[in-house]
């Protein structure tokens, strides 16, 4: 038994349906409303909060393998839930900050829940995915309202990835051997500005969107209203603030560990255009 948390997530969803249209099985998919949950056929809708672990243990039940976001809960009970409940490996979406920006706070709470997992006694993947593509999702409600996308520091170039392809990368690591204390940092296929990606998404609604910089200082009072000081200082240091070559650096992981090369950023616009429209 596979238990993919985070199951109608963007990761989430994708791997139970990868998982699904190989026949792995038999797989469960935690979700806070089963009633609600659209799984493949199959699938079992399991109701379950990360935020409460205690609800965790129905869904723990028979389960060998577990698929983990962190820090969407109290992750040191989540994991010792799963230990007690017989799981034997743990596949945790972590962050590429924990390598390129080990100062910020988010990175280091990163960085904790990997090492909880790493002495939990069970056996652990971890994946460590830069920035992803469907961050541009925040600008949906403007592009719909045909407004102008403002977004800062907007010739920085990251390597965005598709979150279908940390699915993908989940799914070789739940399923095939080797991959048990292994650590892999994740990135799309090339930089991409956000410029570009907001002309990407333009392209694919086949119509023209505005685009303005603004500043660092703009940007952060934005953010801050809605995630707090803190967390606002940190997003901008890692989407063009402080970036380093670390961060920028394209990564052959996805190709190398499924075989199949990493998905550029204007598939994911084109596959999400109902999105912005």
């Amino acid at each position: 038994m596979i238990l993919v948390t985070g199951a109608t997530g963007n990761i989430g969803s994708a791997l139970l349906k990868e998982l699904h249209a190989r026949g792995v099985g038999p797989l469960r998919g935690l979700t806070r409303d089963a009633a609600r949950a659209v799984f493949p056929d199959g699938v079992e809708a399991v109701e379950g909060d990360l935020a409460e672990p205690a609800s965790l243990q129905p869904a723990l039940q028979g389960v060998r393998s577990l698929f983990l976001v962190s820090r969407l809960g109290s992750d040191a009970d989540i994991l010792e839930a799963a230990r007690q409940a017989g799981v034997k490996h743990v596949v945790l979406v972590s962050s590429i900050t924990v390598q390129t920006h080990p100062h910020l706070g988010p990175a280091g709470e990163n960085l904790a829940v990997e090492q909880l997992l790493k002495g939990s006694g069970m056996a652990w993947t971890i994946l460590r995915p830069t920035q992803f593509a469907s961050n541009a999702l925040m600008w949906a409600a403007s592009i719909r309202g045909r407004e102008i996308v403002r977004a800062p520091y907007a010739e920085t170039a990251l390597p965005t990835i598709h979150p279908a392809d940390i699915a993908a990368v989940a799914l070789v690591a739940l399923t095939e051997p080797g991959h048990h204390g292994r650590t892999y940092a994740l990135t799309g296929p090339e930089p991409v500005t956000a410029r570009h990606q907001v002309e990407a998404i333009a392209a694919a609604l086949g119509r023209e969107v505005s685009f303005a910089e603004i500043s660092r200082e703009q940007a952060h009072a934005q953010m801050a209203a809605v995630f707090g000081a803190e967390a606002a200082e940190a997003v901008l240091d890692v989407t063009g603030g402080d970036v380093n070559d670390e961060l920028l650096m394209v990564r052959d992981t996805v190709a190398r560990i499924t075989g199949t090369p990493a998905r550029p950023f204007r598939q994911w616009a084109s596959e999400n255009t109902n999105a912005f429209r």
